[in-house]
């Protein structure tokens, strides 16, 4: 095994020295995706990083083919509801080349600013005028799913409808408060990270799309609630019959946990898999034990691992964790756009 370790290396070495750069073989680039998700200090999920799916998409080249790959993994990763953990891995940088993938997420919702108020998502405010310019354009309403937004190297960026069948969604519904339904809200099954870059000895990956499935709160206790985002708990609290006017009253943190309700319920309603952030917590601590008994300490970062709801009732609130970047790893780039 050594011996094999040793060769590799002076291959490795080798073509640096005559190109500047190097090949990962598949098994390097698979193993190296995974040990990133296992680095990644900010997921909660890491229990399973070692059943991440990779595809390796290196030898895709034109704007469609991306397109093209991006749709497979979108495909196989949402499974008709039973979420399977998968990255595409698309070519590294090299000094002449780079491919970056505009979106944050492949699917997400446009925000359009209409005067003083926001419909859709706050968030996505600046990606939609962007995506207005190069052409698209959305329904105006609030859940319009955005485009994919491809650029190769300084070339001008495509964009690309997302099919509707692409991109499944689960209306949202409560399992006591029959108005909730009417409230006309949904969210889409997957979330999938597109504008993060994948380093792997050094080599970088800036097309690396991947996903695992939604812990409830980033969608129930973030995404629809906070108050830059869908801001829904006014509208929620006013459907319970709270008094929104004041904050003894604690409206907002009863309105919270029914909304949370509401996510978990339609999802497993639908047969969508989501995890609510009690059992991901309990995942977290025999994540750490696995780490423990492999002679690795997990490290983390406590403000992201702590869940936005009830953080006291789970043990990760009681620990700390030394907050350092190790590689592999998922980083955060500069935006494309």
């Amino acid at each position: 095994m050594n011996e094999h370790i040793d060769e590799r290396l002076r291959e490795v070495k080798e073509a640096i020295d005559l190109t500047g750069t190097y090949h990962h073989t598949y098994e390097e680039l698979e193993y190296g995706a995974k040990v990133a998700w296992r680095n990644s200090n900010r997921c909660i999920g890491r229990l399973f990083w070692d059943g991440l799916k990779v595809f390796d998409q290196r030898e895709v080249g034109e704007e469609e083919e991306i397109r093209d790959a991006l749709f497979a993994h979108m495909d196989y990763a949402t499974n008709r509801g039973k979420i399977r953990s998968t990255i595409s891995i698309f070519k590294p940088k090299r000094q002449d080349e780079e491919i970056r993938i505009w979106n944050h997420q492949l699917v997400r919702y446009a925000g359009y600013e209409e005067g003083n108020q926001i419909i859709g998502d706050p968030a996505s405010v600046e990606f939609t005028k962007k995506c207005q310019e190069l052409g698209w354009q959305g329904k105006g309403g609030s859940f319009d799913v955005l485009p994919l937004v491809i650029q190769i190297n300084n070339d001008p960026p495509k964009w690309f409808t997302i099919p509707k069948e692409k991109v499944l969604e689960v209306p949202l519904r409560h399992p006591e408060y029959e108005w909730f339904e009417y409230l006309g809200l949904k969210w889409y099954a997957v979330p999938f990270i597109s504008d993060m870059c994948l380093e792997i000895g050094g080599l970088e990956y800036t097309a690396a799309p991947f996903n695992g499935w939604y812990m409830g709160t980033e969608i129930g206790a973030r995404n629809l609630a906070d108050d830059s985002r869908y801001n829904l708990l006014p509208p929620v609290g006013e459907g319970m019959g709270l008094d929104i006017r004041r904050h003894a009253s604690l409206w907002k943190d009863r309105a919270l946990v029914e909304l949370n309700q509401a996510v978990l319920y339609s999802y497993k309603t639908d047969k969508v898999s989501i995890v609510d952030h009690h059992t991901a917590a309990q995942q977290f601590q025999l994540f750490q034990n696995k780490e423990a008994k492999c002679g690795r300490e997990a490290t983390g970062d406590w403000k992201w691992l702590v869940p936005p709801m009830s953080p006291a009732s789970t043990d990760i609130f009681h620990q700390s964790f030394e907050d350092r970047m190790d590689t592999p790893n998922y980083f955060y780039q500069d935006k494309a756009f």
